[in-house]
């Protein structure tokens, strides 16, 4: 019989199983594998949004326009502030980088440096989202109004402050006709001026016309509302209606102007209180009742993954703290917390993007 060379298989670099083929700790893996599992859920949720984007028929939120306010300053500065929320989460994922990094030289110091920097990141992060949702949920000032064609407009521009309200009908707790109720002595029930207001907008329990408004307050008092003249006021039709098409965000033309009797137009329609203010799960003053849904679940639900983010840091922080992984010889804890913070901060850029720019 004819010979032929065997080739012997080196078993050195093989794998014999009991170790990691990858060289990768047991909890590592774990950590991908959600990951993994949690990046399939959040690109479900941003497919199913995107989906009922494409086919919705009317304007659909614009991010800069929904999204203009900077807390103290007001309006005007459209998004600024969640920017700046961004580039505080992705510094704080640059300071996750140099933790994990300090971790590999066992420097205890340098750990305890980044990561409590992170920590502070995250505590920012969290409490802008909060400021976020609760101007989104209030709304703005001017509200969103059904014309008499039946189209649905947002309004732009400056609302006159509110200054005060001159009693004509004095109620049960109001001071006597001709004084003046401003928002030092507007009773409890009525918030603020501002809320009054709103509230009476939204009742139908506003009268008259731009400048000579009269409003009806909780307690039955009458009153006229003392208010700064609005400026550079603007609708932009959402919805369209038998008379006026939708407004196109690139064309300013499309656009209803204090020259072509927007302020006219917008106080008809608020003294008939057909007025939206702010978003719930219900109704929404920005476009269609399905962004408010979408805006809600998918940014409280990665608000929920960076809370968690922080709890789960502020606990290997204090492990850190104790010294209990540099006892160990190595800080493996710190990186795989580390994962899940990077994963939280890629995400958010895709959250940025899908509700913010686009």
């Amino acid at each position: 019989m004819s010979g032929h060379a065997s080739n012997e298989m080196n078993t050195a670099p093989a794998w014999g199983g009991k170790v990691s083929p990858f060289r990768v700790s047991y909890g590592k893996l774990m950590m991908w594998f959600f990951l993994v599992s949690d990046a399939l859920t959040f690109g479900g949720l941003l497919v199913a949004y995107g989906y009922t984007r494409y086919t919705f028929d009317g304007q659909w939120p614009i991010g800069e326009e929904t999204f203009e306010a900077l807390p103290f300053l007001g309006n005007g500065y459209p998004l600024m502030y969640v920017a700046l929320m961004t580039f505080i989460l992705i510094v704080s994922s640059v300071t996750m980088v140099l933790a994990v990094e300090a971790g590999h030289r066992m420097d205890k110091k340098g750990v305890i440096k980044w990561m409590l920097a992170t920590i502070i990141g995250g505590f920012f992060f969290l409490g802008s989202q909060a400021w976020e949702w609760s101007h989104f949920i209030h709304g703005t000032h001017f509200g969103r109004v059904e014309l008499e064609d039946g189209s649905s407009a947002i309004v732009k521009g400056h609302f006159g402050e509110i200054e005060s309200f001159e009693v004509i009908e004095p109620g049960a707790h109001s001071p006597a006709a001709g004084e003046l109720i401003t928002n030092d002595n507007i009773s409890a029930e009525e918030g603020d001026l501002m809320h009054a207001f709103q509230h009476a907008a939204v009742a139908g329990h506003l009268e008259g016309e731009a400048g000579n408004l009269k409003i009806h307050l909780h307690d039955g008092t009458v009153a006229k509302v003392n208010k700064k003249a609005d400026k550079n006021l603007q609708l932009l039709i959402k919805e369209p209606g038998t008379k006026y098409a939708v407004s196109l965000p690139s064309d300013e033309s499309t656009r209803i102007s204090e020259e072509e009797g927007s302020v006219n137009m917008y106080y008809a329609a608020l003294t008939k209180g057909d007025v939206i203010y702010g978003a719930n799960m219900e109704q929404n003053e920005y476009g269609p009742q399905q962004y408010g849904q979408f805006f809600f679940f998918i940014t409280g639900f990665h608000g929920f993954h960076v809370f968690s983010g922080v709890v789960i840091n502020i606990i290997i922080f204090l492990g850190v703290l104790k010294g209990i992984y540099h006892k160990r010889g190595h800080y493996e804890m710190v990186e795989k917390t580390g994962l899940y913070w990077h994963f939280v901060d890629l995400v958010w850029v895709f959250v940025f993007t899908f509700f913010y720019l686009i």
